[in-house]
This record gives structure tokens, C-alpha cells and sequence, in this order.
């Protein structure tokens, strides 16, 4: 069988120990002490961790989910996989009818053939339209639609039942009922671009809702008369946070303070990354909108952020340097938590046997050497 031999690796519940590890046929089969029968794939000065899940990414390298080819998604693929990164969520955006259709028949063709150059795709993270006009961030308002359960199933149809994560408002018309419905069918209904307060969220909870989308952007603030959608992500232990911690769009003490108040299972890392990610500083574009990128920022024109350009190996390092989260944490947050939030735990997020030989292998300084996708190499430093 082909594996590492005699490496540093984070094994679940135990930490980090020096191991061997042998897969076949893309699933782990073996961890232990003999190396004997392990043929090794690389020669590896680092520590192997579980691939990283990213379940809200746009774009990077300069194609977006929403360019709806195969080949788009193949580029977002490839690029990702150079900072560690073996799942993702395809994510949409508001857009037209016609624009998300071609998105999503796109993800549902490249899933069937099964085929990726680098990490696969999971599925589909449907942020929009069924958002809030007032509260829309970087995306188009003439495409927010009310939220419905007839159009979200037209919009899985099309994707081949593929949609994981659906953003919505569920103080619009129509939100409580799309919740439930998707709670029905087994998705996440996720609280995003909203105004929702503190009522609101738990009706939404009540319903179903088990995710908040890029926490504290694009909804409703904490105050002390009404603590809004921030504050009652970090009250209802059922609601998963995604955070982007680029410390640009959160800052620090942020961060901290919602995984100090969730459940050490519901807090996710996320990009949220736009096509500009792994190109140069300069104008990119989403949904049809000019950006600016400098500095490791983008944003429109207006001066609202649009997405990140953040790599999910940066991340992880920015929890561990910035918000001093230990390094088994901050790994948790990038790969277990986001496979239990979608539900393929049972086949990936941790590094055990029985599971998909997905890994990331990381330097002391977080640069990724390696990153094996079904026990293959899709990248390497």
C-alpha cells in the first residue's frame, strides 16, 4: 500500500504523534506503529493534517463559481489546492435566474464525471437570491428574490440535488418556510444577508436553520436591546459560525469572542474568496461589479468588501498566531467541523482509517508542502 512513513500527524482525540499511515484505492486502511508494508508517496518534513474543507468559496485564480463551466471550476480547483484545501463548496451568488441555473448545471456535470485537478467539489453553497435588500454586501440588489420553496427546488434540480448550504433571510416573505423545507431534505438553511433579530433567528432555529453565514457581515449587529443575528449566533449552540478570519473582514478580538461562546463543533473557517484569489493586486470583478484589490483586500468601487482573497492555510496560521487558538483547534475548524456542518463526516474531516485519504501537510510556518486528494498528489511545494 503507498502512505507517509514515520510522520508527525493529528490524529483525532489523540493530537499529534509520530505514526505511519497507508491508503488504497483513495481511503486510508492503515495508522500504527509498522511501516513494513507502506510504500511512501513523498518524503515529508512536516505535520499531516486532514485536507481543508472550505464550504463558502466563490472563485480563485481567476475564475468564479458563477462563470458556469467545467473549466472554471477546474481552475478554482486546481488553485485551491495549493493552500491545502481537497472539498469545497461551489458558491453562487445573487444573480439572475439564467446565470445561477448555468452555475449549478455546471457543479452537477463535473460532479457526475468526478474528475478534479485538484480539490473536489462537494457540492453547492447557494448564497442567494433569497436574501435581504437591505442588507446585501457585495451583491447585485436587482436579483434579490423573496425566498421559495418552488424556485429552490427548480434550483437542486438543476444541480443534481448537489446543493449543500442555502443563504437566505428568513424575515423575508416566505424564509421560515424555505427553512423547514430544506431542514426536511436534509440541508443547511443558513442565516445570511439578513435583518433578522433576535425573534427572528429563533423562529429560523426553530425551524431548521443549523449555519450563519460569513458571521458579523452582512446582518444585524450586537447591541444590548437587541443583540440581532451576532448575537444570537454565538446564544443558539444549534447554529454553526463561519468566520473569515482575514482580520480584515473580523477583527481579532471578534474572532475571539465567538469561539469562546460556541461549542467548540460550530465554529468554521471560510474564505469566501473571489476569483481574484491567487492573482495579482488590480481590478477583478464579481457578479458584474468592478473590484478593487490592493493589499490583500477586495472591494467594490464604493469601498464594501467583496469577498476575500484569504487562502485557508492563512487562516488556520491567523488563529494560531493572532487569536491564540491551538494548532489541533485551529485544524478543526478547517476540516472536521465544516465535514459534520455538511454532513460527509462520516467519509472525511479527520485522518482515520475507513476515511478518504484527503491530507495537507503543513510546515511550522503554515505553507503547505503537500496536499493528496483520494491518496493522490494534487500538489506539491
Amino acid at each position: 500500500m503507498k502512505g507517509f512513513k514515520n510522520v508527525r500527524a493529528y490524529l483525532p482525540e489523540i493530537g499529534v504523534v509520530t505514526t505511519n499511515i497507508g491508503f488504497e484505492n483513495g481511503k486510508i486502511v492503515y495508522i500504527g506503529n509498522d511501516d513494513s508494508q507502506i510504500e511512501s508517496i513523498a518524503s515529508v518534513n512536516g505535520i499531516v493534517v486532514p485536507g481543508f474543507i472550505d464550504q463558502h468559496i466563490h472563485g480563485a485564480g481567476g475564475s468564479d463559481g458563477m462563470d458556469g463551466t467545467e473549466k472554471d471550476l477546474q481552475t478554482i480547483s486546481e488553485t485551491i489546492a495549493r493552500e491545502g484545501t481537497t472539498g469545497f463548496l461551489a458558491t453562487t451568488m445573487t444573480q439572475s435566474p439564467q446565470n445561477i441555473s448555468k452555475a449549478l448545471t455546471a457543479v452537477k456535470d463535473i460532479m457526475q464525471k468526478g474528475e478534479f485537478k485538484g480539490a473536489e467539489v462537494l457540492g453547492v453553497h447557494l448564497e442567494g437570491p433569497f436574501i435581504s435588500p437591505k442588507h446585501i454586501g457585495a451583491q447585485p440588489l436587482e436579483y434579490v428574490a423573496k425566498p421559495s420553496v418552488e424556485i429552490f427546488d427548480e434550483y437542486d434540480r438543476l444541480s443534481g440535488g448537489n446543493i449543500k448550504i442555502v443563504t437566505l433571510a428568513p424575515e423575508q416573505e416566505g424564509g421560515l418556510e424555505l427553512v423547514e423545507h430544506l431542514a426536511k431534505l436534509g440541508k443547511v438553511a443558513s442565516i445570511g444577508h439578513t435583518g433578522s433579530k433576535f425573534d427572528d433567528v429563533e423562529r429560523a432555529v426553530k425551524a431548521g436553520a443549523k449555519n450563519v453565514t460569513h458571521t458579523y457581515n452582512a446582518q444585524t449587529a450586537l447591541h444590548h436591546r437587541e443583540v440581532g443575528v451576532v448575537g444570537s449566533a454565538m446564544l443558539f449552540d444549534e447554529l454553526n459560525c463561519e468566520v473569515i478570519c482575514d482580520t480584515i473582514h473580523v477583527s481579532v478580538p471578534a474572532i475571539k469572542l465567538v469561539i469562546k461562546n460556541k461549542p467548540h463543533n460550530k465554529f468554521t473557517l471560510i474564505t469566501d474568496a473571489m476569483r481574484a484569489k491567487g492573482m495579482p493586486d488590480g481590478l477583478s470583478e464579481l457578479g458584474g461589479q468592478t473590484v478593487i484589490v490592493k493589499n490583500g483586500e477586495a472591494r467594490l468601487e464604493d469601498g464594501t468588501l467583496a469577498g476575500s482573497v484569504l487562502k485557508m492555510n492563512v487562516a488556520v496560521k491567523n488563529l494560531v498566531e493572532k487569536a491564540g487558538v491551538s494548532f489541533t483547534d485551529a485544524i478543526d475548524f478547517a476540516t472536521r467541523n465544516p465535514a459534520e456542518n455538511i454532513c460527509v463526516l462520516a467519509e472525511r474531516g479527520t485522518v482515520e482509517v475507513g476515511k478518504r485519504a484527503d491530507f495537507t501537510v503543513l510546515d511550522e510556518d503554515f505553507n503547505v508542502l503537500l496536499t493528496v486528494v483520494g491518496g493522490k498528489i494534487v500538489y506539491k511545494a
